[in-house]
Protein backbone atom coordinates (compact mmCIF):
# COMPACT_ATOMS: atom_id res chain seq x y z
CA UNK A 1 0.00 0.00 0.00
CA UNK A 2 1.50 3.53 -1.46
CA UNK A 3 0.37 6.84 0.20
CA UNK A 4 -1.37 8.66 -2.92
CA UNK A 5 -0.94 12.01 -1.27
CA UNK A 6 -0.04 14.12 1.84
CA UNK A 7 -3.14 15.70 2.79
CA UNK A 8 -5.89 13.79 5.06
CA UNK A 9 -9.43 14.67 5.53
CA UNK A 10 -8.66 16.87 8.19
CA UNK A 11 -5.75 19.00 6.26
CA UNK A 12 -3.44 17.16 7.75
CA UNK A 13 -1.09 14.15 6.94
CA UNK A 14 -2.47 10.99 5.18
CA UNK A 15 -2.40 7.84 8.13
CA UNK A 16 0.94 6.25 7.79
CA UNK A 17 4.77 5.47 8.08
CA UNK A 18 6.61 8.39 6.60
CA UNK A 19 10.34 7.29 6.08
CA UNK A 20 12.42 10.98 6.12
CA UNK A 21 16.02 11.84 5.35
CA UNK A 22 18.20 14.01 7.99
CA UNK A 23 21.76 15.65 6.78
CA UNK A 24 24.57 13.81 7.24
CA UNK A 25 26.68 16.91 8.09
CA UNK A 26 25.47 19.81 6.99
CA UNK A 27 22.47 20.77 8.27
CA UNK A 28 20.41 22.63 5.40
CA UNK A 29 20.61 19.48 3.27
CA UNK A 30 17.38 18.46 4.00
CA UNK A 31 14.38 19.06 1.92
CA UNK A 32 11.44 21.10 2.10
CA UNK A 33 8.89 17.82 1.51
CA UNK A 34 10.74 16.49 4.53
CA UNK A 35 10.26 19.53 6.87
CA UNK A 36 6.67 20.01 5.87
CA UNK A 37 6.32 16.28 6.97
CA UNK A 38 8.52 16.93 10.34
CA UNK A 39 5.84 19.88 10.66
CA UNK A 40 2.55 17.76 10.24
CA UNK A 41 3.19 14.58 11.47
CA UNK A 42 1.10 13.49 14.68
CA UNK A 43 3.93 10.99 15.85
CA UNK A 44 7.83 11.64 15.50
CA UNK A 45 10.40 8.62 15.70
CA UNK A 46 13.93 9.18 15.94
CA UNK A 47 17.18 6.95 15.80
CA UNK A 48 18.62 9.70 18.08
CA UNK A 49 15.77 12.18 19.24
CA UNK A 50 18.57 14.94 20.05
CA UNK A 51 19.38 14.87 16.90
CA UNK A 52 16.48 15.39 15.53
CA UNK A 53 15.15 17.55 18.10
CA UNK A 54 18.02 20.03 17.01
CA UNK A 55 17.49 19.60 13.77
CA UNK A 56 14.10 20.88 14.15
CA UNK A 57 15.30 23.61 16.31
CA UNK A 58 17.24 24.74 13.91
CA UNK A 59 14.74 24.86 10.97
CA UNK A 60 12.65 26.65 12.89
CA UNK A 61 9.96 23.56 13.23
CA UNK A 62 7.80 23.25 16.54
CA UNK A 63 7.50 20.21 18.46
CA UNK A 64 4.68 21.26 20.15
CA UNK A 65 2.53 18.44 22.27
CA UNK A 66 3.50 16.04 19.52
CA UNK A 67 5.58 12.81 21.51
CA UNK A 68 8.85 12.36 20.02
CA UNK A 69 9.82 8.74 20.49
CA UNK A 70 13.44 6.97 20.27
CA UNK A 71 13.61 4.19 17.74
CA UNK A 72 16.97 2.17 17.76
CA UNK A 73 18.44 -1.27 18.04
CA UNK A 74 18.50 -1.57 22.11
CA UNK A 75 14.36 -0.45 22.15
CA UNK A 76 13.26 -1.62 18.93
CA UNK A 77 11.19 -4.82 20.15
CA UNK A 78 9.73 -3.12 22.98
CA UNK A 79 8.50 0.43 20.96
CA UNK A 80 7.26 -1.74 17.60
CA UNK A 81 3.37 -2.51 18.89
CA UNK A 82 3.39 1.25 20.71
CA UNK A 83 4.28 2.45 17.03
CA UNK A 84 1.94 0.07 15.37
CA UNK A 85 -0.97 1.21 17.17
CA UNK A 86 -0.65 4.52 16.20
CA UNK A 87 -0.63 3.34 12.63
CA UNK A 88 -3.71 1.01 13.52
CA UNK A 89 -4.94 4.26 15.11
CA UNK A 90 -5.03 6.02 11.71
CA UNK A 91 -2.19 8.36 12.62
CA UNK A 92 0.45 9.68 10.58
CA UNK A 93 3.96 8.77 12.12
CA UNK A 94 6.84 9.80 11.17
CA UNK A 95 10.45 8.15 11.61
CA UNK A 96 13.92 9.66 10.74
CA UNK A 97 17.73 8.29 10.69
CA UNK A 98 20.39 9.66 13.27
CA UNK A 99 21.78 10.91 9.94
CA UNK A 100 21.21 10.01 6.36
CA UNK A 101 18.45 8.15 4.22
CA UNK A 102 16.47 5.36 6.40
CA UNK A 103 16.79 1.66 5.89
CA UNK A 104 20.54 2.35 4.80
CA UNK A 105 22.41 0.43 7.86
CA UNK A 106 19.51 1.90 9.85
CA UNK A 107 17.69 0.33 12.79
CA UNK A 108 14.31 1.30 11.15
CA UNK A 109 14.39 -1.50 8.62
CA UNK A 110 12.27 -3.44 11.35
CA UNK A 111 9.36 -0.73 11.42
CA UNK A 112 9.34 -0.30 7.80
CA UNK A 113 8.69 -4.32 6.98
CA UNK A 114 6.50 -4.66 10.15
CA UNK A 115 3.96 -1.61 8.72
CA UNK A 116 4.10 -3.40 5.31
CA UNK A 117 3.03 -6.41 6.46
CA UNK A 118 0.67 -4.88 8.17
CA UNK A 119 -1.18 -2.98 5.22
CA UNK A 120 -0.01 0.06 6.22
CA UNK A 121 0.53 3.02 4.04
CA UNK A 122 4.47 3.43 3.64
CA UNK A 123 6.37 6.23 1.66
CA UNK A 124 10.05 7.83 2.14
CA UNK A 125 10.96 11.48 1.28
CA UNK A 126 14.58 11.06 -0.13
CA UNK A 127 17.68 13.13 0.68
CA UNK A 128 20.93 12.98 2.19
CA UNK A 129 22.68 9.67 1.49
CA UNK A 130 26.52 8.99 2.24
CA UNK A 131 26.95 6.09 -0.09
CA UNK A 132 25.49 8.18 -2.99
CA UNK A 133 27.74 11.52 -1.60
CA UNK A 134 30.47 9.33 -1.83
CA UNK A 135 30.09 7.47 -5.13
CA UNK A 136 29.62 11.10 -6.75
CA UNK A 137 32.53 12.01 -5.36
CA UNK A 138 34.82 8.93 -5.55
CA UNK A 139 35.26 9.45 -9.58
CA UNK A 140 34.95 5.48 -9.97
CA UNK A 141 32.08 3.86 -12.00
CA UNK A 142 28.72 4.65 -11.44
CA UNK A 143 26.80 2.67 -13.71
CA UNK A 144 26.83 -0.49 -11.27
CA UNK A 145 27.66 -0.63 -7.55
CA UNK A 146 27.01 -2.83 -4.41
CA UNK A 147 26.63 -1.27 -0.39
CA UNK A 148 28.51 -4.11 1.27
CA UNK A 149 27.88 -1.65 4.62
CA UNK A 150 30.59 -2.55 7.67
CA UNK A 151 32.99 -5.35 7.16
CA UNK A 152 33.41 -7.95 10.25
CA UNK A 153 36.17 -6.18 12.75
CA UNK A 154 38.33 -9.54 12.80
CA UNK A 155 40.47 -10.54 10.02
CA UNK A 156 39.37 -13.61 8.52
CA UNK A 157 35.62 -13.00 8.58
CA UNK A 158 36.39 -10.00 7.03
CA UNK A 159 38.72 -11.22 4.26
CA UNK A 160 36.44 -14.33 3.42
CA UNK A 161 33.60 -11.26 2.70
CA UNK A 162 35.89 -9.50 0.58
CA UNK A 163 36.33 -12.84 -0.68
CA UNK A 164 32.59 -13.38 -1.95
CA UNK A 165 32.78 -9.49 -3.36
CA UNK A 166 35.85 -10.05 -5.17
CA UNK A 167 33.82 -11.46 -8.47
CA UNK A 168 31.43 -8.64 -8.08
CA UNK A 169 31.15 -6.76 -11.25
CA UNK A 170 30.62 -3.11 -9.83
CA UNK A 171 31.74 -0.70 -7.80
CA UNK A 172 31.73 -1.69 -4.15
CA UNK A 173 30.86 0.78 -1.33
CA UNK A 174 31.50 0.22 2.16
CA UNK A 175 31.45 2.53 5.74
CA UNK A 176 34.52 1.70 7.96
CA UNK A 177 35.34 3.19 10.66
CA UNK A 178 38.22 5.17 11.35
CA UNK A 179 40.45 3.39 13.53
CA UNK A 180 40.13 0.04 11.22
CA UNK A 181 40.58 1.97 7.98
CA UNK A 182 44.29 1.13 7.30
CA UNK A 183 44.10 -2.82 7.92
CA UNK A 184 40.54 -2.50 6.07
CA UNK A 185 42.16 -1.37 2.79
CA UNK A 186 44.87 -3.80 3.23
CA UNK A 187 42.78 -6.31 3.59
CA UNK A 188 40.72 -5.42 0.54
CA UNK A 189 44.41 -4.84 -1.48
CA UNK A 190 45.28 -9.06 -0.58
CA UNK A 191 41.98 -9.94 -1.83
CA UNK A 192 41.03 -7.93 -4.18
CA UNK A 193 44.02 -6.50 -6.09
CA UNK A 194 45.21 -3.16 -6.11
CA UNK A 195 42.03 -1.89 -7.66
CA UNK A 196 41.42 1.98 -7.47
CA UNK A 197 39.55 3.61 -4.53
CA UNK A 198 38.50 6.44 -2.99
CA UNK A 199 38.33 7.08 0.66
CA UNK A 200 35.42 9.74 1.50
CA UNK A 201 35.58 11.05 5.24
CA UNK A 202 33.36 14.09 6.90
CA UNK A 203 31.14 14.30 3.93
CA UNK A 204 29.06 17.53 3.88
CA UNK A 205 31.11 18.86 7.16
CA UNK A 206 33.80 21.31 7.56
CA UNK A 207 36.40 18.71 7.38
CA UNK A 208 35.34 16.97 4.34
CA UNK A 209 37.90 15.13 2.55
CA UNK A 210 38.17 12.72 -0.66
CA UNK A 211 41.38 11.06 -1.03
CA UNK A 212 41.97 8.59 -4.03
CA UNK A 213 44.56 6.21 -5.48
CA UNK A 214 44.85 2.37 -5.60
CA UNK A 215 44.11 0.71 -2.42
CA UNK A 216 48.30 0.24 -1.50
CA UNK A 217 48.67 3.86 -1.38
CA UNK A 218 45.64 4.54 0.91
CA UNK A 219 46.78 2.04 3.21
CA UNK A 220 50.37 3.58 3.63
CA UNK A 221 48.75 6.76 3.74
CA UNK A 222 46.25 6.13 6.64
CA UNK A 223 48.22 4.20 8.44
CA UNK A 224 50.67 7.19 8.74
CA UNK A 225 48.38 9.72 9.00
CA UNK A 226 45.19 8.40 10.97
CA UNK A 227 41.68 9.25 10.03
CA UNK A 228 39.33 10.84 11.50
CA UNK A 229 35.57 10.98 11.33
CA UNK A 230 32.98 8.88 9.44
CA UNK A 231 34.70 7.50 6.91
CA UNK A 232 32.76 5.75 3.52
CA UNK A 233 35.23 3.64 1.06
CA UNK A 234 34.62 3.01 -2.84
CA UNK A 235 36.22 0.38 -4.58
CA UNK A 236 36.43 -0.01 -8.60
CA UNK A 237 35.81 -2.86 -9.50
CA UNK A 238 38.28 -5.38 -11.34
CA UNK A 239 39.29 -5.32 -14.77
CA UNK A 240 39.13 -9.08 -15.44
CA UNK A 241 40.24 -8.25 -19.48
CA UNK A 242 43.50 -7.14 -17.91
CA UNK A 243 44.54 -10.07 -16.00
CA UNK A 244 47.86 -11.99 -17.48
CA UNK A 245 48.04 -16.02 -17.73
CA UNK A 246 51.48 -14.96 -15.39
CA UNK A 247 49.37 -13.11 -12.70
CA UNK A 248 46.74 -16.45 -12.79
CA UNK A 249 50.06 -18.57 -12.38
CA UNK A 250 51.67 -16.51 -9.34
CA UNK A 251 48.04 -16.18 -7.53
CA UNK A 252 47.07 -19.63 -7.88
CA UNK A 253 50.57 -20.85 -7.11
CA UNK A 254 49.67 -18.93 -4.19
CA UNK A 255 46.95 -20.12 -3.04
CA UNK A 256 47.68 -23.56 -3.76
CA UNK A 257 50.43 -22.67 -0.31
CA UNK A 258 47.04 -23.10 1.89
CA UNK A 259 44.29 -24.25 -0.10
CA UNK A 260 42.95 -27.57 -2.31
CA UNK A 261 42.53 -27.60 -6.04
CA UNK A 262 39.24 -26.63 -5.80
CA UNK A 263 39.28 -23.66 -3.33
CA UNK A 264 42.34 -22.21 -4.99
CA UNK A 265 40.10 -22.13 -8.08
CA UNK A 266 37.42 -20.64 -6.49
CA UNK A 267 39.75 -18.27 -4.92
CA UNK A 268 41.38 -16.69 -7.89
CA UNK A 269 38.72 -16.97 -10.54
CA UNK A 270 36.51 -14.88 -7.92
CA UNK A 271 39.29 -12.53 -7.19
CA UNK A 272 40.34 -11.58 -10.72
CA UNK A 273 36.57 -12.22 -12.23
CA UNK A 274 37.70 -14.43 -14.78
CA UNK A 275 35.62 -18.11 -15.43
CA UNK A 276 36.39 -20.88 -13.21
CA UNK A 277 37.28 -23.79 -15.63
CA UNK A 278 40.56 -22.34 -16.91
CA UNK A 279 41.85 -21.47 -13.64
CA UNK A 280 40.75 -25.49 -12.32
CA UNK A 281 43.13 -26.62 -15.28
CA UNK A 282 46.02 -24.15 -14.09
CA UNK A 283 45.81 -25.17 -11.00
CA UNK A 284 45.70 -29.30 -11.82
CA UNK A 285 48.64 -28.49 -13.78
CA UNK A 286 50.64 -26.28 -11.29
CA UNK A 287 49.48 -29.08 -8.25
CA UNK A 288 50.67 -32.00 -10.28
CA UNK A 289 53.82 -29.95 -10.99
CA UNK A 290 54.96 -29.12 -7.42
CA UNK A 291 54.21 -33.05 -6.74
CA UNK A 292 56.83 -34.11 -9.25
CA UNK A 293 59.08 -31.64 -8.14
CA UNK A 294 58.63 -33.12 -4.48
CA UNK A 295 57.57 -29.51 -2.91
Amino acid sequence: MTIADNAGSGGGLTPGLYLIATPIGHARDITLRALDLLAAADVLVAEDTRSLRRLMEIHGVALGDRPLLAYHDHNGARMRPRLMADLEAGRAVLYASEAGTPMISDPGFDLARAAVEAGHAVTSAPGASAVVTALTLAGLPTDRFLFAGFLPNAGGPRKAVLRDLSGVPATLVFYESPRRLPEMLTAAQEVLGDREAAVCRELTKKFEETRRGHLSELAEHYRETPAKGEVVVVIGKGDSASVREIDLEHEVNKALETMSVRDAADFVSARFGVKRRPVYQLAMRLSDKGNEDGT
